[in-house]
């Protein structure tokens, strides 16, 4: 059995998709499930601490708040504080999200090197989306957190991109879905383009571990491979879930 991290409520713990900034529960509630989760990896061996900076964390999602146009998410509240989170542990030179849609995903993870949420500074930060009108409107989105460049959105498929990316990749965040019945099946596409290019120790993140774990099956045997990777924890916290894999 795969080690879990699960949240007491994390089938009622529901969300409007079009009401991305509406809080759920108190704030303090959350960060303490969200504690509670970091620590989880902590003790897998995932990540070297739970510590981040809450003060930062709140100007970020502040700013997302007041500058970005998000038709609809299944980012939860909590979802994106763990991820913010694990990037502002982690403090990743490179990073590669994968299907970004209005770009309120990549920010989660780009928000802990730019912006108001800026705790270490990045060397790239790359936001993948296939779809060329999502991809500039997470462009618009992401320049109003971080005029500077330094975080960048392309239209691209992320399988090629991933294949040819020139640089040691030290977190990779994956949220794409191809056509068809393919769906969330590209995450194993998209992780063996990258798999070589994954630093020692590299951060693995895929969203929809929960909801879409039958389409996932193959991914996540892979990630919970102990010959490819250290160790792999399934994030719990909502019905959309998070797996979170070391290199």
């Amino acid at each position: 059995m795969p080690h879990e991290f699960r949240a007491p409520d994390w089938d009622t713990y529901k969300m409007e998709y079009k009401q991305p900034h509406r809080e759920i529960e108190p704030p303090a509630a959350e960060i303490a499930l969200v504690t509670q989760a970091l620590e989880a990896l902590v003790a897998q061996g995932i990540l070297p601490c739970a510590e981040y900076d809450l003060a930062r964390f709140a100007a970020f999602r502040q700013a997302v708040r007041d500058t970005f146009e998000i038709p609809w998410t299944a980012i939860t509240p909590r979802l994106q504080r763990a991820i913010y989170a694990i990037n502002a542990i982690v403090r990743p030179r490179a990073m590669v999200a994968a299907g970004v849609f209005c770009g309120n995903t990549f920010i989660s993870n780009a928000g802990a090197a730019v912006g108001p949420g800026a705790c270490y500074e990045a060397e790239d930060l790359v936001g993948l989306e296939i779809v060329a009108a999502e991809a500039a409107r997470a462009e618009a989105n992401v320049r109003r957190i971080d005029p500077t460049g330094r975080a960048r959105i392309l239209a691209a498929d992320a399988v090629a991109f991933a294949a040819t990316y020139d640089r040691p990749i030290e977190l990779l965040y994956l949220d794409a879905s191809a056509p068809g019945d393919q769906g969330k099946r590209i995450y194993l596409g998209i992780l063996e383009a990258a798999y070589d290019k994954l630093a020692p120790g590299a951060i693995v993140l895929a969203h929809n571990s929960v909801n879409n774990a039958e389409r996932l099956a193959a991914y996540l045997a892979t990630v919970r491979d102990p010959r490819r990777f250290q160790n792999s924890l399934n994030l719990v916290l909502d019905g959309e879930g998070l797996e979170v894999s070391r290199r």
